[in-house]
């Protein structure tokens, strides 16, 4: 109820949209629609691994000599697998807009809207392609700390741990774009490189053998890839580790239980010879091992048997 002699005129008036609009753009700049190319920049490189370090650090110091630090290892480990999902779902937003540029290109018709429409989302999927770049950078960062903290390699429960470099092209055909991500999804399951592939049991205890021979077989081929069945233990474990200190790209075959059953190791290793290696490094474990150096030997790929020399 109004005092005195005041007036509706002396409320104050209810702000409109527009200027919700212009506080919104004194505030944050512009902000764009889902539908629309992000304008702003990406995160500063140095800026983002100094504060992966920095999450490490905390977590690591709060935990360590508690109670809770027997889960330390269990949350580090989703820490980075964080920023792996984080990346794995850009990635599927890109598969669509993929499917749409394909859509969008067999409806050209010669007119300004659809012209429009396609570059809208190739710039839409360069975008997203820097965005899944940047997720994954953030992992390798936070995989290199979960390593220095707790002295292993991290690696992915499910699935591949893919790298891929930016595109850097402000606007591409959408065509190139297109061939592009062909490209790049083959080359992130298989790098270019020299294929050396690796088995040993699960038993394997001497780790200093396993990365003794890789480095001398790298100094022979400084362009390695490794391909590994990707053990949770023994030494294809040390394997990953050794190729995670030195940087080596690496491929990991595993067993497809839920399809295969018990042939999933024997099915792994013909999958693992098809990949085509120039070598194989074998130490010592089960049949599997054998198995796949005989098939190797067939297939004259020539061998680096560790076998008797590690008994």
């Amino acid at each position: 109820m109004m005092q005195g002699d005041a007036t509706p005129h002396d409320c104050p008036a209810e702000p409109g949209t527009t200027a919700y609009l212009l506080q919104e753009m004194q505030l944050f700049g512009h902000r764009p629609f889902e539908d629309e190319p992000d304008p702003r920049p990406l995160p500063d490189a140095h800026l983002a691994g100094g504060a992966i370090a920095d999450m490490f650090d905390a977590l690591a110091g709060c935990l360590v000599e508690t109670r809770i630090e027997p889960d330390l290892d269990d949350l580090l480990w989703n820490l980075v697998n964080i920023f792996h999902r984080a990346g794995e779902r850009v990635e599927r937003a890109l598969d669509d807009n993929e499917q749409l540029q394909r859509r969008l290109q067999r409806e050209q018709d010669g007119s300004e809207i659809r012209s429009v429409e396609l570059e809208r989302a190739t710039r839409e999927g360069i975008s997203l392609l820097e965005r899944r770049d940047t997720m994954e950078f953030f992992r390798e960062a936070a995989a290199e700390q979960f390593r220095i903290l707790l002295r292993k390699a991290w690696a992915p429960r499910t699935g591949s741990r893919a790298h891929r470099r930016a595109m850097t092209a402000s606007l591409i055909d959408s065509r190139d774009f297109l061939d592009a991500r062909l490209r790049e999804k083959a080359a992130a399951l298989l790098p270019e490189g020299t294929r050396i592939a690796f088995t040993g049991g699960s038993d394997t205890g001497d780790h200093n053998a396993v990365w003794t021979a890789l480095d001398k077989v790298r100094a022979r081929h400084v362009d390695m890839i490794l391909l590994h069945g990707a053990a949770p233990t023994g030494a294809e474990r040390a394997a990953a580790c050794w190729a995670d200190s030195r940087g080596v790209a690496q491929v990991a075959f595993r067993p497809d239980w839920n399809r295969h059953g018990k042939a999933a190791p024997f099915k792994r290793n013909d999958r693992m010879l098809e990949a085509l290696p120039v070598g194989l490094i074998v130490f010592p474990g089960s049949g599997i091992q054998d198995n796949l150096a005989d098939k190797a030997a067939r297939m004259g790929i020539p061998l680096w048997d560790f076998r008797r020399a590690t008994r």
